[in-house]
């Protein structure tokens, strides 16, 4: 038993976890505090506590499900992508429906990723599609990495790569989408996509922008259209802009310190506790506990990347560039909703912000990083 025990101990990055753990715990301080002044205290503790109470199960439950898929092997995984696939990308479609517990939509969005749980619980399909993609995308970028920028291979591997980008446009979430993008960018790039087929994009792009340009704003909604222009006159958006004025003065009334975790004196901002939970810390905690979360964060993105240079071959690679590519993407487009240089987009700031689902998704791709690792240690120490 020891000697397994110790062996498990050798095979597993415990610096990686250590980042994991302090992001989660420094998460479930902050929503206690945020619950404490921002629920009613008539409510009883489980509904009072919810979020807190929440985040710290989903992150407990994750690690326990990250240790346990660290021991698998990830190739294993990438031959079972028809299972996983089919079960991620089939809830997906059940959201479309829009009826009964399937297709929900929160409060004030017009987002029906959702579906609905049994006690007041909820799951958001994309979150779980987002690593059943990765681990597809990056098998499928395995196979054809020495043909890739072949025409007859690369229009495959773009189908691929649009096919769930597109799937959740039409199902309302776009934020979500431009994190698929992302995604599928980084990758396809590690893979070593011909640079003549960028700049041709990038220059086609720019020549054409005059036609697609107006009809892709055409296409959004009208407070997808006043969250960008209020980016360049926020006087003239003031109702638009509301959250992320708040926001704001929020992350500047931190000033160095902070005014404390558990303080009551914290200005009121709407999804504080959610999309806006950095700037309820960068009040809590100031500018050095603002810098804090961010270098946990890039921590966290460097060690993952890292874990991909040293993986044994193609597929593991792939896979930690795609996962990096979640913390990366959805910590960027946070923070710039956050400091008002993007518009609001609803993408969560990864391990901190509330949510089940958004957390459990991060220790589960976090264990299939951790398996990589584990096959790095076996080529380095035991071949």
């Amino acid at each position: 038993m020891l000697g397994k025990i110790r062996d498990f101990s050798k095979s597993v990055d415990k610096l990686y976890l250590l980042l994991c753990i302090t992001c989660s715990a420094l998460s479930v301080l902050t929503l206690i505090s945020w619950c404490m002044f921002n629920m009613p205290e008539t409510y009883s503790f489980f509904n009072r506590y919810h979020d807190a109470i929440v985040q710290a199960f989903a992150a407990g439950m994750g690690l326990v499900m990250a240790l346990i898929i660290s021991r698998m092997d990830y190739h294993t995984m990438a031959s079972l992508w028809p299972l996983h696939a089919g079960v991620a990308w089939g809830m997906v479609l059940l959201t479309f429906l829009r009826m009964g517990p399937f297709g929900y939509a929160p409060a004030g969005t017009e987002n029906y990723s959702w579906i609905v749980l049994p006690a007041g619980l909820s799951i958001q399909p994309t979150e779980i599609a987002k690593i059943s993609f990765i681990i597809t995308f990056a098998l499928h970028l395995s196979k054809v990495k020495e043909e890739l920028n072949r025409p007859a291979v690369l229009w495959r591997v773009l189908l691929h790569w649009a096919a769930p980008v597109l799937l959740i446009h039409f199902q309302g979430d776009d934020g979500t989408a431009i994190i698929f993008f992302l995604i599928g960018a980084f990758m396809i790039f590690a893979a070593g996509l011909s640079y003549k087929y960028i700049l041709a994009v990038i220059g086609v792009a720019l020549i054409t922008s005059p036609l697609w340009g107006p009809f892709l704003w055409d296409k959004m909604g009208a407070y997808q259209q006043n969250r960008i222009l209020a980016l360049f006159d926020p006087d003239a958006y003031d109702e638009t802009m509301y959250q992320q004025k708040r926001g704001q003065i929020s992350i500047g009334a931190g000033r160095i310190t902070g005014r404390g975790l558990f303080s009551p004196d914290h200005h009121n901002v709407p999804e504080s506790n959610n999309d806006f939970i950095f700037s309820y810390l960068s009040e809590a905690l100031g500018f050095i506990g603002s810098m804090a979360v961010i270098l946990l964060l890039a921590a966290l993105i460097v060690k993952t990347f890292a874990t991909g240079l040293r993986a044994p071959d193609s597929l593991g690679g792939y896979i930690c560039v795609g996962i990096a590519g979640i913390f990366f993407s959805q910590t960027l487009i946070n923070l710039g909703m956050n400091l008002v240089l993007l518009p609001v987009i609803g993408v969560t700031l990864p391990l901190f912000s509330a949510g089940g689902t958004s957390v459990l998704t991060m220790y589960l791709s976090i264990g299939v990083v951790l398996s990589v690792y584990k096959g790095s240690k076996k080529t380095l120490f035991y071949d």
